[in-house]
C-alpha cells in the first residue's frame, strides 16, 4: 500500500546518497608504468573535466606480460590491491580503468549519477566478445538487454567492495587480470557479496573492440561524445580495448572537445616549443633525410626549394640518397655549389646499390647515434614544399611524429592515412576527405604517415631502439615504419593548420630527353606552370599587361626565362636543324613556300605539350584580344627557328598559313644576338627589341604580311606556331 512518508523517505535516501557521492569522493586510478602519447591524452581529458587521477607503477618495470595478444595484466591487480591498503577513506568512490588507450567524454558529476543508476556496489565496463575463456560463457549471468561479459579495462564501486573484491589475488604479474575478475563475476555467491554487475548498456563504459558498428561520434554544441546507437546511450568513458587502438585514436581527435564543428581545433596551440627567442646557434640541430628512389620531375628545382627553407643552415646535417643514375648531375651540382652550407653532408649515390629500407634505416641510425641530433626531418624528392617555414612549424608543434598535410594537385590523395584496414593497408576514414579539402582543420592522430614528416630523436634512443625500422620481410618501407610506431604507441600527427606544398606525380616520367621536365605540363601541370610560365602571366588582364605595338598585333608575358632556356638546349641538344631549303618532307606536299632553318615540335614529340601549352596559355588571350573568335588551338606546323648571320640571318616577307600566329621570343637582344625582329610592311611597323619570353600574336593571313629582320650578330631564338591553319 503506498503511504507519502514511504515516498518521502525514498528521496531522503536518494538525497543523501547523492551527497555521499559528491565528485570530491571520486578518485581515479590507473597504472601506467610509462608516459606514453596515450597516457598523456589520457590525462588531458582527466584535467579537461577535473578528475582526481593517481597513476600507480609510474616508473616501474612493466611486467603485466604483452595483453594485446595473450593475456596478462595482473600487475594492474597487485599495484591496486597495494594502493586500496594505503587507501584510509572508506566513503571513496573508486574508478579503475585503463589509461593509455581510453579518453574520459564527459565529467564526474555524470559518472556518478549513471553509477548510482545502476544499483550496484561495484560496475564493470562490459563486452559482447568473451575473453580469455570461452568456457566460461555459460556461466555469465543473462542481462535484460545488452552485453553479457565483463571487461576488465575499466570498473567502478566503492572501496571497500573494490578492496574486498581483490584481497585474494595472488597471482602473477602475467596473469590475467581479465580471467581473475571474470571469475569473480561468474561466482554467483562472489558476485552477490560484492554486489557487482556490468554496464550492459555501455552508460559508463564503452569498449570498442567488438562494437564498431555500433558507436558514432556526436557533435554537440561546443563538444563531442561517443554516441552507442544499439542502446542510444552516451558513456562517459571511451576504451580502445584490444585490436581498436587505431578508432580511439581517431576518436581522441574530437572527444571531449579537441575538435568541433563551433570551435574548430581547441587544442592545436597546446604545449607549443617557441623558437622565437632563440639565437641561431641554438636552434635544434636537425638532420635532413632526402631520399630518391626514381626518376622523378623537378629535381633541381626540389634543391632550390631546400635552400630557400627558413632554418640556419649549420644546425642541419644532410643525408641524401640517390638510388637513381639519372639524377646524379643534379645532386651532385647541389653539393657542390651549397654542400659548404651545411653542418655535415653525407651522401648515398646509386653505385654504392643500397636499397631503399636500408638506406632510410642508415639515416636514422646515424641521428640516432649522434647525441647532439634533435630531430629528424624526412623528406622525400617527390616533395614541393612551398612553404618556407615548414621546419620550423613542425618543430613548434612539439609532437613525436607530425607531418605537414601535402596533396596532390586535384585529386584526393595525400601523405596520411585517415584509417588502416584489418590487413594493414590503406583505409578512407569518415574525416579523410574534409581534411584534405580544408574542411576540417587541425592537427590529426592519424596511423600512417609518408614523404615528409619530422621526428622527436629521442624517439629513437628510447621506443624506436630497433636499427630496423623500416626493413621488413612483408610491408613496403614506408608502412614498416608506421607499423613500427604504432606497435611503440608512438602516436603520428598530420597538420593542415597552414598550406604546406604537394607531392609530385612520377607516373609517366621518362628520362630521354635533355630537359625532361618540358613534358610534365599533363603528369604535373601546376608545377609546369610555375617552372616554365612567365612569372607576369596571371597579371596579363588585370593590370593590363599586354601591348599593341602595331595595329591588331598583341605583345604579352607567357614564357619564363627558364622555359626559354629549356626549349632552345633541348633543340640543340636534338642537333637536327632544317637545311632552310623549299624542300621539305616534314610537312605535307614536301614543299616549303617560305623555309627556315628550324626544328619541329613533332621532331621532339613535343606537340601534344605544345597544343596543351596553347590551349591553357594562348587560347585565353586570343578570345580577349579577338573578341568573338574561339580558338581551339589546332596547329600544324610549331617549330623553333634558328636565325645566325652566316647561316639564315632573316626571313622574306610573307603570309603565314594560320588565322593566328604566335611568335615568342627564346632569347634576349643583346646578351645573345644583335638586331632582328619583324617588320609588318603593310603599317610600316617594326618590333625591332623582341623580350625574351614575350609572345607576339598576330593574325597570319591576308592583313599582315611581315618579314623576319636581319640577325647581325650571335644566334636568335623564336617559337613559333601557325594556329586553326
Amino acid at each position: 500500500m503506498w503511504h507519502p512518508y514511504g515516498k518521502a523517505a525514498e528521496m531522503l535516501k536518494t538525497l543523501r546518497l547523492s551527497v555521499f557521492l559528491h565528485v570530491e569522493k571520486l578518485l581515479v586510478l590507473t597504472v601506467a608504468t610509462q608516459e606514453t602519447d596515450g597516457f598523456r591524452r589520457f590525462l588531458k581529458s582527466a584535467r579537461n573535466f577535473n578528475y582526481t587521477v593517481k597513476v600507480l607503477g609510474r616508473g616501474q618495470k612493466w611486467s603485466g606480460g604483452d595483453y594485446m595478444s595473450a593475456p596478462g595484466g595482473g600487475q594492474k591487480v597487485r599495484l591496486l590491491k597495494e594502493a586500496l591498503q594505503e587507501t584510509k577513506s572508506e566513503d571513496q568512490v573508486l574508478l579503475f580503468t585503463d589509461s593509455y588507450d581510453a579518453v574520459f567524454a564527459s565529467g564526474p558529476k555524470e559518472l556518478l549519477r549513471k553509477f548510482q543508476q545502476a544499483k550496484h556496489k561495484v560496475v564493470f565496463s562490459s563486452e559482447r566478445l568473451i575473453w580469455p575463456d570461452r568456457h566460461l560463457e555459460d556461466k555469465h549471468p543473462h542481462v535484460r538487454e545488452g552485453n553479457r561479459f565483463l571487461g576488465s579495462g575499466g570498473f567502478m564501486g566503492y572501496l571497500s567492495n573494490i578492496r574486498e573484491m581483490v584481497s585474494n589475488w595472488t597471482g602473477e604479474d602475467a596473469d590475467s587480470d581479465q580471467l581473475f575478475f571474470t571469475k569473480i563475476y561468474v561466482d554467483p555467491d562472489k558476485r552477490k557479496s560484492i554486489n557487482m554487475t556490468v554496464d550492459s548498456r555501455c552508460r559508463l563504459f564503452q569498449n570498442l573492440h567488438g562494437a564498431l558498428d555500433d558507436v558514432v561520434l556526436k557533435f554537440e554544441d561546443g563538444r563531442v561524445r561517443a554516441r552507442n546507437v544499439l542502446y542510444d546511450t552516451l558513456p562517459v568513458l571511451i576504451h580502445g580495448n584490444g585490436p581498436t587502438k587505431l578508432q580511439i585514436n581517431y576518436m581522441g581527435n574530437y572527444i571531449p572537445k579537441s575538435w568541433t564543428f563551433e570551435t574548430g581545433c581547441t587544442v592545436c596551440q597546446d604545449d607549443l616549443r617557441s623558437l622565437a627567442a632563440l639565437k641561431d646557434s641554438e636552434y635544434p640541430l636537425v638532420s635532413i633525410g632526402i631520399f630518391i628512389q626514381q626518376p622523378t620531375p623537378f629535381v633541381s628545382v626540389f634543391f632550390e626549394r631546400l635552400l630557400k627553407l627558413e632554418y640556419p643552415k649549420d644546425r642541419l646535417k644532410l643525408f641524401i640518397y640517390n638510388q637513381e643514375p639519372h639524377h646524379e648531375p643534379q645532386v651532385s651540382s647541389f653539393l657542390r655549389d651549397h654542400g659548404g652550407l651545411y653542418q655535415d653532408v653525407r651522401s648515398i649515390t646509386p653505385k654504392e646499390d643500397m636499397d631503399s629500407a636500408a638506406a632510410r634505416d642508415l639515416a636514422l641510425d646515424i641521428c640516432r647515434k649522434d647525441a647532439d641530433c634533435d630531430y629528424f626531418f624526412n623528406l622525400d624528392i617527390e616533395v614541393v614544399l612551398k612553404n618556407e617555414k615548414t621546419l620550423k612549424i613542425l618543430i613548434e608543434q612539439n609532437l613525436p611524429v607530425v607531418a605537414p598535410m601535402i596533396t596532390r594537385a586535384g585529386r584526393l590523395w595525400s601523405n596520411f592515412w585517415g584509417a588502416v584496414s584489418a590487413e594493414g593497408y590503406y583505409a578512407r576514414s569518415e574525416d579523410y576527405v574534409d581534411i584534405v579539402q580544408g574542411r576540417r582543420v587541425g592537427v590529426w592522430n592519424v596511423p600512417y604517415v609518408s614523404n615528409v614528416y619530422l621526428l622527436k630523436a629521442h624517439l629513437l634512443r628510447s621506443q624506436l631502439k630497433d636499427s630496423a625500422v623500416f626493413t621488413s620481410h612483408s610491408l613496403d618501407p614506408d608502412m614498416a615504419f608506421c607499423h613500427s610506431l604504432r606497435s611503440a604507441g608512438v602516436f603520428m600527427f598530420v597538420t593542415n593548420m597552414q598550406t604546406f606544398g604537394r607531392i609530385l606525380s612520377t607516373e609517366n616520367y621518362q628520362s630521354t630527353h635533355l630537359h625532361n621536365d618540358l613534358w610534365q605540363i599533363f603528369e604535373n601541370p601546376v608545377d609546369w606552370e610555375e617552372r616554365y610560365i612567365h612569372q607576369n602571366y596571371s597579371r596579363i588582364m588585370r593590370d593590363k599587361l599586354i601591348e599593341t605595338p602595331c595595329p591588331d598585333v598583341y605583345w604579352f608575358p607567357v614564357f619564363s626565362d627558364v622555359a626559354c632556356n629549356h626549349l632552345v638546349e633541348e633543340m640543340e641538344h636534338f642537333g637536327k636543324w632544317s637545311g632552310g631549303g623549299n624542300t621539305d618532307t616534314r610537312i605535307q606536299g614536301g614543299y616549303e613556300n617560305v623555309p627556315t632553318i628550324d626544328i619541329h615540335m613533332n621532331q621532339i614529340n613535343f606537340e601534344k605539350e605544345w597544343q596543351k601549352f596553347l590551349v591553357e596559355y594562348v587560347a585565353p588571350i586570343t578570345e580577349k584580344m579577338y573578341p568573338g573568335y574561339y580558338t581551339k588551338a589546332h596547329f600544324e606546323l610549331a617549330f623553333v627557328v634558328r636565325y645566325r648571320p652566316d647561316e639564315q640571318p632573316s626571313l622574306r616577307p610573307h603570309h603565314d598559313a594560320s588565322t593566328f600566329t604566335i611568335n615568342i621570343a627564346l632569347n634576349q637582344l643583346g646578351q645573345d644576338y644583335q638586331g632582328g625582329g619583324c617588320r609588318f610592311l603593310r603599317y610600316d611597323c617594326s618590333i625591332q627589341a623582341p623580350r625574351k619570353g614575350w609572345a607576339l600574336m598576330h593574325p597570319g593571313r591576308l592583313t599582315h604580311y611581315h618579314e623576319g629582320l636581319p640577325t647581325t650578330a650571335g644566334t636568335r631564338y623564336i617559337a613559333v606556331s601557325f594556329v586553326d591553319p
